[in-house]
């Protein structure tokens, strides 16, 4: 039985729902790990697909083939892959900027804006930004911080009284789309290019069809995310109608863009974008 990654975020309910509900069977042993480690496990061989960073796929290419249509991305703000600032950006140079251990692509999109968009030059130190952590982010020295997933949409939100701390909230979605005016892929699904191609289709038909009653679903799913998270339901629905599970034409093309600007930038090497396929 392959063994399939995936994110303990709400973003990702619209994708697995229909599977954890038993509406969609995947026969596959489900594993969960937040991005970071997703990244680790499938860069070692030890899951056969998952959701990995955008920028994981750029670094081990040669490992893996990329979902077809399948993808966590936005097309303006994203509201859970934030930077929360005690000033202004553009007072932030020199300045300490906790990013997520989380995270791989939010901290190189960061990483290129303030470079590339901002003209700034912070020292960007890691440090652990999960819901668990919220309360302790007075405890530790910083300027600004980047969050991402559930944390950053309990800050974003308000729900979470310790974004009282953080007058200036930036949304890095929202940053990418006025920056480039294309969508931005922050997550994506590939398969191990060692595994027999019929089982990864058959876990990408799967997958699928769940993100298709996902995304028909979103009421019901946002109910499920308000309970595990404590974050309105309303605010909930507006998080999941922002997102697009989809890697269509105009989403590659932020991909590409991406990838061409890291690889400019002396970050990661633009590799080609290669598809599973039943071929």
């Amino acid at each position: 039985m392959l063994r399939v990654g995936r994110i303990p975020y709400i973003n990702t309910y619209p994708v697995y729902g229909a599977v954890d509900r038993g509406i969609v069977s995947l026969d596959a042993t489900m594993v969960d790990g937040i991005p970071s480690a997703l990244n680790a496990e499938m860069a070692n061989g030890t899951l056969d697909v998952s959701v990995i960073s955008a920028v994981e796929y750029a670094l081990h290419a040669e490992r893996y083939l990329l979902l077809p249509d399948l993808a966590i991305t936005c097309d303006g703000p994203v509201r859970s892959v934030m930077l929360f600032s005690k000033r202004p950006v553009s007072e932030l140079d020199g300045s300490t900027v906790l990013v997520s251990r989380s995270s791989l692509t939010s901290v190189e999109l960061l990483r290129l804006l303030f470079l590339e968009r901002w003209g700034v030059t912070p020292i960007l130190v890691p440090a652990d930004a999960e819901s668990a952590d919220i309360a302790h982010f007075a405890g530790e020295p910083h300027d600004a911080r980047l969050v991402i997933g559930d944390a950053a949409l309990l800050l974003s939100s308000g729900t979470s009284s310790v974004s009282r701390a953080y007058p200036y909230h930036v949304d890095l979605g929202l940053e990418w789309k006025e920056w480039t005016g294309l969508p931005f892929v922050f997550a994506v699904w590939v398969a191990q290019r060692s595994i027999p191609v019929a089982e990864s289709l058959r876990v990408h038909a799967g997958l699928i069809a769940s993100r298709d009653w996902g995304v028909a679903n979103l009421p019901i799913l946002a109910a499920q995310a308000a309970q595990a998270t404590g974050v309105p339901r309303d605010i909930c629905e507006l998080y999941f109608s922002g997102l697009d599970y989809r890697l269509s034409l105009p989403h590659l093309r932020g991909l590409t863009e991406f990838y061409r600007r890291l690889d400019a930038s002396g970050r990661v090497i633009a590799r080609p974008l290669v598809f599973l396929s039943a071929a």
